[in-house]
């Protein structure tokens, strides 16, 4: 039987349908009996879901500017 830990860590993995068969199985089993790990896994499915229906927009180019910016003047200071 598979831990918390040891689901978390394949979880990806699960979701990606990168596993084999007898991992798939075992993590299955280990959703089916704990409460916890099947919570996380529905909500991770969910998020994905969302997300996939976003669509991206552009940021503005002076938007972009200032961002980058600001990046290289924080990241100059943190190299002083």
């Amino acid at each position: 039987m598979l831990t918390c830990k040891d689901f978390l860590k394949e979880l990806a993995d699960y979701l990606d349908e990168a596993t084999d068969a007898e991992l798939r199985a075992k993590l299955e089993a280990h959703i089916s009996e704990c409460p916890n790990c099947w919570v996380i896994t529905d909500t991770t499915r969910k998020t994905i879901r969302v997300y996939k229906g976003v669509d991206l927009y552009p940021i503005p180019k002076d938007v972009e500017a200032r961002l980058m910016s600001a990046l290289e003047k924080k990241m100059a200071a943190k190299h002083r």
